[in-house]
């Protein structure tokens, strides 16, 4: 057995598992183990702000992180910002 936290952050909070789970779990498994809602929204996931892949193997110790879907363009951000400050 392996130890995982699988996370989900929210703008207002923050939803966090501890799992124990077997040595061959995979990142889709800790998913749908940890049973978060919202994270069926979540379009990308990563291991240590790294992206993964749902197949990817867990190691002891890994934070599985659901990454939410973009709220604005970062680039739009960026030249209004650029614009703003002309």
């Amino acid at each position: 057995m392996i130890a995982v936290e699988v996370v989900l952050a929210w703008p207002d909070r923050v939803v966090s598992r501890q799992l124990q789970l077997p040595a061959t779990a995979t990142v889709a498994e800790a998913i749908a183990a940890a049973a978060l809602e919202g994270s069926a929204l979540c379009p990308a996931v990563a291991v240590h702000g790294v992206l993964a892949r749902p197949t990817q193997l867990l190691r002891e110790g890994d934070r599985v992180e659901l990454l939410r879907p973009l709220v604005a363009d970062p680039k739009d951000n960026r030249r209004r910002r650029a614009r703003a400050s002309s």
